[in-house]
């Protein structure tokens, strides 16, 4: 009875979290891919841009966990999210609008959060592009030099991923016009954010959002009619739907399905070694630097007692 409460609890909510969804939220859209080949015209920009934003970004960090100083391992954190949409990190990608002017193209800042189509995915990619394998190297440099903005944007994109070493090439004049901007509705934004938030958190994995239609396309929601009479008395004895008992059987009988849990694993398993792997290669890296900064320190030493 407990679980049977729990799941009419789940169901409600999801039905009220519908009800904020905007219409045009409600039909299903065409996932937009990023368009490659308009990389090299924005790299540049990109990486500047991103630049500022892990620069504020730590910052952010730091007032938020004062008097505490931000520790390499959350800044760490920060350089591997912000190039990802999936993440709280990136959102500044989604105020980004790629203007074509003349034969160029330019990142023009937006005040709200727009809808994400290829420009978007476009920008992600580029600053995927930029960052690289970059993320423990930048994350170093922030902590032990704690530079400027002029001094990060240099040291990424001229010195580090030379994203910026050369003028991007014109862009075609037969290049596709991109899609316009279009702001995101404000309930939609608060509530994407909501649930960026609460990624990771015990009792809240993988959640999705779905709307009125979702809900009612969903299989046995509805439209397959009352052929059973029987099945009709039954669920006003017991005040619920037949529908409803349907799906809640079927939601029992798919707890054990090993072919569900297995991508899930794997998915889990695989951001986990990602972030040990990150963390291991930094440490390589500063026991490499440790020992290539030894025999100089030795050889000096050698020459002094001569």
């Amino acid at each position: 009875m407990a679980k049977l409460k729990s799941v009419l609890i789940l169901v409600a909510s999801i039905l009220v979290v519908s009800t904020w969804m905007p219409i045009s939220y409600c039909a299903k859209k065409p996932v937009a891919g990023a368009r490659k080949e308009d990389v090299p015209y924005i790299k540049c920009q990109v990486c500047e841009k991103l630049a500022s934003q892990l620069y504020q970004q730590v910052q952010n960090k730091q007032t938020q966990i004062s008097p505490k100083k931000v520790s390499e391992f959350q800044i760490i954190e920060i350089a591997e999210n912000v190039c990802n949409l999936k993440k709280e990190e990136a959102d500044w990608i989604l105020r980004i609008d790629i203007v074509e002017k003349g034969n160029k193209l330019e990142l023009v800042d937006q005040e709200a959060e727009g809808i994400c189509n290829s420009e978007c995915k476009t920008i992600e990619r580029a600053c995927q592009e930029v960052m690289g394998y970059s993320d423990t190297d930048v994350a170093e440099y922030l902590y032990t030099s704690k530079p400027d903005i002029e001094s990060l944007v240099n040291y990424m994109c001229k010195d580090l991923t030379k994203a910026c070493s050369r003028k991007p090439p014109p862009v075609p004049k037969d290049r596709i016009p991109g899609e316009p901007f279009v702001l995101k509705p404000a309930k939609e934004a608060e509530m994407e954010k909501m649930l960026k938030s609460m990624e990771g958190m015990p009792g809240a994995p993988n959640m999705k959002m779905y709307s009125r239609e979702d809900m009612m396309n969903m299989k046995n929601f509805g439209g397959e009619g009352a052929d059973d009479d029987d099945e009709d008395e039954d669920d006003d004895e017991t005040g619920l739907p037949s529908n409803l008992g349907k799906v809640l059987r079927e939601k029992e009988s798919k707890k054990g399905d090993w072919k569900q849990k297995i991508p899930k694993g794997i998915r889990n398993t695989g951001e986990k070694l990602k972030k040990h792997a990150s963390k291991l290669s930094y440490r390589i890296k500063r026991w490499w630097k440790g020992m290539q900064a030894s025999p100089s320190k030795k050889s000096k030493a050698g020459k002094s007692e001569l």
